[in-house]
């Protein structure tokens, strides 16, 4: 009888609460997400125009930033829309459509981690191999190592939603967050959920380390290949190539750190709320800042794509 009243109670969807605890702000919360949401699609969008448009920018480094770009309009607008509607009324979610929203989330995130180690390669390339860098990071590698990027972390989430999906929930159907998370959701699970636990464990040390561990061993190698340049002219572009995704790798793993590595150190729900909102929504916006004020081939070829559509109109 117990596993019939179980069964029964079968939950069908869920209701995110996102900031709750905070009503009095959530009118002012709405408003600046919206201007937020708004300016990373439109900074974003604006980096991919340059870089498509701009002949000057069909460079293996600008095809990876632009989608990078791209990769952050899909990453935001999986998880902002349904905030902004939570800080407006309930935001409720079927199980499906949380359960999508957690694999679009997650493989994204995961497809940054690829793609930021897959330009931290191609900048060791350029520095490290000039004069064969045209013949090593060809058209067809750089489609090759983006379009893997993306398949390897699509691979993996789905493995951890599926996984996920034999999951049975019929216990509370609030997830105290303003999406859904892997551990707000296996929490309320009525099945045991230790496989989807150790799995997603495994895939995300894997996922996190191997490109970080790349990223770290590019940039060790462009140190030591760049303090054996006389200092000057050269060295100075060799990093000023290097520091916009530097300080985007720095953000993002920063954040990614914060939130994950050290959940020990997030003692209660509304903080870890807050380092999550760094890593969803104030993260994504920093790329195209970073990217246009540090960049002066992006920031021309801005200006002069504005200048155009100024002097059409």
């Amino acid at each position: 009888t117990k596993a019939v009243s179980v069964e029964n109670q079968t939950t069908t969807g869920f209701v995110l609460l996102g900031f709750h605890d905070i009503p009095e702000l959530h009118l002012l919360f709405f408003i600046v997400f919206t201007v937020v949401y708004a300016s990373i699609i439109i900074g974003n969008m604006l980096i991919i125009v340059a870089a498509v448009s701009s002949q000057r920018l069909h460079t293996p480094m600008y095809f990876f930033l632009a989608n990078l770009s791209f990769l952050e309009i899909l990453y935001t607008s999986t998880v902002v829309p349904k905030m902004l509607e939570g800080f407006l009324k309930e935001a409720a979610i079927s199980v499906a459509g949380c359960l999508l929203q957690f694999f679009i989330f997650g493989s994204l995130a995961t497809a940054e981690c690829f793609l930021l180690a897959v330009m931290a390669y191609d900048r060791y390339l350029a520095i490290c191999y000039p004069l064969h860098y045209p013949l090593l990071m060809g058209p067809r590698w750089c489609l090759g190592l983006v379009a893997t990027a993306w398949l390897s972390a699509f691979m993996v989430d789905g493995l951890v939603v599926a996984l996920m999906s034999q999951l049975r929930f019929c216990g509370p159907d609030h997830i105290d967050h303003f999406y859904c998370d892997f551990m707000p959701l296996v929490e309320l699970a009525c099945s045991d959920p230790r496989v989807a636990q150790v799995t997603t464990f495994m895939l995300s040390v894997v996922c996190f380390t191997v490109p970080f561990g790349l990223i770290l061993t590019s940039y060790a190698r462009i140190l030591v290949a760049v303090l054996r340049v006389p200092a000057g002219a050269s060295r100075r572009k060799a990093f000023s190539t290097c520091s916009s995704h530097l300080a985007v790798v720095s953000t993002f793993y920063g954040t990614l750190m914060s939130l994950y590595i050290a959940p020990s150190a997030v003692h209660s729900q509304l903080l870890s709320k807050v380092f999550a909102l760094l890593y969803t929504v104030v993260t994504p916006i920093f790329n195209p800042v970073i990217y246009t004020l540090r960049n002066k081939e992006v920031h021309q070829a801005l200006c002069r794509l504005l200048y155009i559509k100024k002097t059409e109109t």
